[in-house]
Order: C-alpha cells, then sequence, then structure tokens
C-alpha cells in the first residue's frame, strides 16, 4: 500500500477491497487492513454444511466467519461480501437456504450466488471431487431459486444475473439509477474504463482493449525487474466489439437494451445485429425474450438466462463446444 501511495493518488472517499480468508484472518491481520484504509472485504462463503465444506476442503464454521467479520468491522472496515455457491457436492436445497440464512444473520451488504463450475479438465483438484456426489440440472436450478426466494425474503434486491445487496448498498443504488457495470470480475459500481493489472495472470483493459500478464512468476518478475511489462497477450477491441460488448453489458446488468440507440451511439447500420437476433429466435418463440422496435427485453423468469441472450451478440463465442459452466 505505500508503494502504491507513492506511486498513484488515491481519490477522497476511494473504495479500498480486499479478499479475506476466515480461516487465516488474526487480530493483527484484521487491525492492519484497517489501518491501510481497508474499506471492503469479501469473503468466499460457498455453503457451511460440514459435508459440503469436507468436500470441497473449506472447512470454514458459521462462527469462525462471523468472528473474522467482526473483527474486520471493529477495524473500521464495514462494508462485507459474501460469495454463495450452489451445485456443490453433496449439497441441497435444504442446506443451502440454511446456509443463506446464517450468512444474511451476518449482515453482509452483498451477496453473490454463483454456479458451481465442474471443470476438472482445467482446475485439476476437482478431481477429487466424485461426479456423482454432483446435484443434477434441475437439483441446480431448485438451489438456485430456493436460494434467490431466501434472500428476498431476508430484504435482499435480485442484482443482475448473481448478485444480491441490501437496499441502501451502493450497487442497489446503482442498480435502480441504471449506472450498474460487468465487468470480468462480474457487477461492480465503478464506471472506469481502465483496469491496470498487478501480478502475475492478472488481467486489465483500456478502452481500446484487454490485456493479460505472463502467468509464470519467475517470468513476471524479470519482466518487471528489466523495467518491461509483463503482459503476455492482449486484444485490441473494433468498433464491432465495443458495439456488441456494450449490448452485452446492459442485457446482463438491465435485462434489457435498444439496438437502434446502441447502433447510433456507435456510428453502427441500422441492421447490425441481424445475426445476433437470427441466434436470439429460439428464446422468442419460447417467450423468454421480447423485441420490439428495435428493443430487446428479457422475460421475467428468463432472467437466469441471460447469458444465453447475450452470448447471441457475442461474436468470438465459440458455438461448437461448452468450455466452461452451465448457464445455470
Amino acid at each position: 500500500m505505500e508503494a502504491l501511495a507513492r506511486r498513484f493518488e488515491f481519490a477522497p472517499g476511494a473504495e479500498l477491497a480486499l479478499e479475506s480468508d476466515p480461516r487465516t484472518l488474526t487480530a493483527e491481520m484484521a487491525e492492519t487492513v484497517g489501518a491501510l484504509g481497508f474499506t471492503r472485504a469479501s469473503f468466499g462463503v460457498q455453503e457451511f454444511d460440514p459435508r459440503v465444506q469436507l468436500a470441497i476442503n473449506r472447512v470454514q464454521p458459521p462462527e469462525m466467519v462471523a468472528e473474522a467479520v467482526g473483527r474486520l468491522r471493529n477495524a473500521g472496515v464495514s462494508e462485507i461480501n459474501f460469495d454463495l455457491i450452489y451445485g456443490l457436492p453433496h449439497q441441497t436445497v435444504e442446506s443451502l437456504v440454511r446456509t443463506v440464512r446464517l450468512a444474511a444473520d451476518m449482515g453482509p451488504g452483498r451477496i453473490a450466488l454463483f454456479g458451481y463450475a465442474h471443470v476438472p479438465w482445467m482446475a485439476k483438484n476437482q478431481r477429487m471431487i466424485p461426479e456423482d456426489a454432483l446435484p443434477g440440472p434441475d437439483e441446480r436450478a431448485a438451489q438456485a431459486e430456493a436460494a434467490a426466494e431466501e434472500l428476498a425474503a431476508m430484504g435482499y434486491l435480485p442484482i443482475g444475473l448473481d448478485h444480491f445487496a441490501l437496499p441502501d448498498d451502493p450497487m442497489a443504488v446503482a442498480w435502480r439509477a441504471g449506472r450498474l457495470r460487468r465487468n470480468f470480475q462480474g457487477y461492480t459500481t465503478d464506471a472506469t474504463e481502465t483496469l491496470i493489472p498487478f501480478g502475475a495472470t492478472s488481467i486489465g483493459r483500456t478502452p481500446q482493449g484487454w490485456m493479460q500478464n505472463v502467468s509464470e512468476t519467475g517470468a513476471w518478475s524479470r519482466a518487471v525487474m528489466e523495467g518491461r511489462l509483463p503482459a503476455a497477450k492482449g486484444l485490441v477491441l473494433s468498433e464491432d466489439d465495443k458495439l456488441r460488448a456494450f449490448v452485452i453489458e446492459r442485457l446482463m446488468c438491465d435485462f434489457a437494451v435498444d439496438l437502434g440507440a446502441a447502433a447510433r451511439r456507435f456510428g453502427a447500420p441500422a441492421d447490425w445485429a441481424e445475426d445476433a437476433l437470427a441466434r436470439l429466435a429460439p428464446m422468442v418463440e419460447d417467450g423468454l425474450a421480447r423485441v420490439e422496435a428495435g428493443r430487446v427485453t428479457l422475460a421475467p423468469k428468463a432472467r437466469s438466462l441471460a447469458r444465453v441472450a447475450a452470448a447471441a451478440f457475442d461474436a468470438h463465442l465459440d458455438r461448437g463446444k461448452a468450455r466452461h459452466s452451465a448457464a445455470v
């Protein structure tokens, strides 16, 4: 933090956030974090059920998490985020609903509810998880729905696909005002177009495109010591990329977008979205989306499928195979 302060000017009231692990957060660490000026901390709660925690090798009882949250709040880190996950091995609707209640009782301003992505070909540690312990698609959908209903009952507003926030949280305020944004990390209230990456594998962006640093720590260190940018790869955005990124972001944040207004904003021809609308047609036929006067709107029951609708506008997507997680 001292090194950053020597080279950057922190704006008044800037949000300084970090991820914290309740299994290792000591009282001294919490005091240091508060003294450094951090204002928000995020905890990967995942699930409180002991059997599920053992299966994912993340044992952290509710009491441990509550103690960690209390330590940070006492140190001045007042804003707390929780990440919960559905679709985990041995998880049930009942266990997840209990986790939601325990989590909400600790009063985090934001709760993210993500679907577990079982990709053992990418994450080698997942090979230890027996696939027959994973819930099927119907059970995953039931878990997501039950958790969302419980969060609403606990006073949280649904934000976008997978976030929930208390009404006075800045994310809920931005959502109500139509100012919610989404970047590669998820939903955010930050409207900046520039993200500067530090460290191996980190991702950044500018208005012109994306870049990612090298993944091998030694190579990253050598580049930095030699005064070179440690970037491994990048993507320059075309005007069409920027247009489609805008449309995708609004669909993911607002579940609606005016294609005509987007075209005028980026100087695109009026028929630029014909290919995307053709791919979106099955959702329209099923009553999951509506296209009227150039405006695309997702039906309330289809909001969990916003990724599917957004994918119709992605010109780079490999439609031949699914490489990552399911939509729900």
